[in-house]
């Protein structure tokens, strides 16, 4: 894929003109595609390290004897690390760039996965785990970010594709556990499936570290021309000269720092905010108390046989991957406001018939309401609610968005992983998932409530207002 051809060079004065000179693009060049999926990479780790506890979750539950109450500590700690982590990697990112952070979440990575596999009791366990919180409240939100600066207003919707990248990651995981098992690796398996995601984290920096280039939005918004005018011909080709630095409208901070998070609270920013929120907030509260339970789930359906169980697993997470490819086609069409509605819609009716039906459904629809309940998942909510955030704001105050977000939507994680093994004990599992029902109908109510919606209102990637219609391309300086 050829870069972009521009006869001769043209000036860059703040961060919309590089949003504007980015938009141009129908397609991203080879280069700046190659650097969108080592990006996208690192919510592959993400993903990967939240799902190595999970497939290992049965085995070292019996070699630790831990109690219900320590398997929730346990499996709720990295997300309660990153409520903390998102909203400061967030402010950190608006500082200094969104590069540095991507590695360090790398090396917190490699560290938190090795001390979890080589862990001898709880403790150790869980210490791990919090440093796996760390790394993924650092990376997401600055990943996210970071995507949507690279991306053009016209490919936008690519920015869902992280849910897709999300379960291929739990079924590599669930894979690599199946092949530990067939090699007779034994209650040790979990320290296999959480100890590989440290070599992909050490992969990761080192790819990261040699090929990545800063955000030419982000610098051109830190007043860094010549950097911005260096990284967009590094990424893309461009040939571009910095010119005299335009001044921000007035009343407009771009010093940003964690005394300017009412920024997000206030108009135009409010409603952009409490749509993401929500939607984050509640679709990882439906994956992380179902989805990210399936073993356990499949399990009950297929009986209590390890292999069936984990094949009955990447089964159903083969309908994430098709469902989070088909969620950029969705938000295209409907919005991303909407084809949230609509899956939440769905998630609503599937949980309650699962919830209600449990133990009691003939096995194939048994197999097909959890397998349904994935697919509407990703093809919905799962992917929309960090996308809305990461198209939502300017370039200076992104990181803080999608951090805050990130936080506030963390709290779904955290309960959904609390407190489904506590409910769990003590109503059972199909009226947990009955119970839990509520949770898609809110989101369904948020989603037909607030309007917002960035694939519908016009918001270039520095988070402006533009006009919809396509306007010519400027002859070159």
């Amino acid at each position: 894929m050829a870069s972009p051809s521009i006869q001769g060079t043209e000036t860059i004065s703040c961060a919309s003109d590089v949003a504007a000179l980015i938009n141009r693009l129908r397609r991203l060049p080879g280069k700046a595609n190659l650097l969108w999926y080592l990006i996208l990479g690192g919510l592959f780790l993400d993903a990967y390290s939240n799902a190595a506890l999970g497939a290992g979750l049965s085995p070292m539950t019996k070699e630790l004897a831990l109690t219900p109450g320590q398997v929730g500590l346990l499996t709720a700690t990295a997300p309660a690390v990153a409520i903390l982590f998102n909203p400061a990697s967030g402010w950190l990112a608006a500082r200094i760039g969104r590069v540095k952070p991507l590695l360090l979440a790398k090396l917190i990575g490699v560290m938190g996965a090795l001390l979890t596999a080589y862990a001898g009791s709880f403790e150790t366990v869980w210490a791990g785990r919090a440093l796996v919180g760390v790394a993924y409240g650092t990376d997401f939100a600055v990943a996210m970010a970071m995507l949507a600066e690279y991306t053009p207003a016209g490919l936008k919707g690519r920015l869902n594709l992280w849910q897709c990248v999300w379960y291929i990651a739990t079924t590599s995981n669930l894979a690599l556990t199946l092949v530990c098992y067939r090699l007779g690796i034994g209650t040790d398996i979990w320290r296999w499936s959480v100890g590989s995601s440290a070599v992909i984290a050490g992969a990761l920096f080192v790819l990261q570290l040699l090929f990545l280039a800063e955000s030419p939005s982000w610098l051109a918004s830190r007043g860094r021309l010549a950097d911005a005018a260096l990284s967009l011909h590094r990424i893309y080709g461009f040939d571009v000269v910095p010119g005299e630095r335009a001044e921000a409208p007035a009343g407009e901070q771009r010093t940003i720092g964690f005394r300017q998070i009412g920024v997000l609270f206030r108009k135009p920013y409010l409603p952009r905010t409490l749509l993401s929120t929500f939607i984050s907030l509640t679709q990882s509260m439906q994956y992380f108390a179902i989805g990210w339970y399936l073993p356990v789930i499949s399990l009950a359906i297929f009986g209590q046989e390890f292999e069936k169980a984990t094949i009955g697993s990447m089964v159903f997470n083969a309908a994430g991957i098709v469902g989070g490819a088909l969620s950029a086609y969705a938000g295209r069409r409907m919005g991303l406001r909407m084809s949230s509605a609509v899956g939440y819609a769905m998630v609503f009716v599937l949980l309650l018939a699962l919830g209600l039906g449990f133990g009691g459904l003939p096995t194939v629809l048994a197999f097909a309401v959890p397998f349904l309940f994935i697919f509407f998942h990703s093809a919905g909510p799962g992917a929309n609610g960090k996308s809305i955030a990461a198209l939502s704001y300017r370039s200076d105050i992104r990181t803080l968005g999608t951090g805050i977000t990130g936080m506030l939507g963390s709290f779904g994680s955290v309960i959904g992983l609390y407190i489904f093994p506590l409910i769990k004990e003590s109503l059972g599992l199909g009226p947990t998932i009955a119970a839990l029902s509520v949770v898609p109908l809110l989101g369904f109510v948020v989603c037909i409530v607030i309007k917002w919606d960035p694939t519908r209102s016009g918001i270039d990637p520095d988070g402006e207002t533009i006009d919809l219609k396509p306007a010519p391309v400027p002859a070159p300086h």
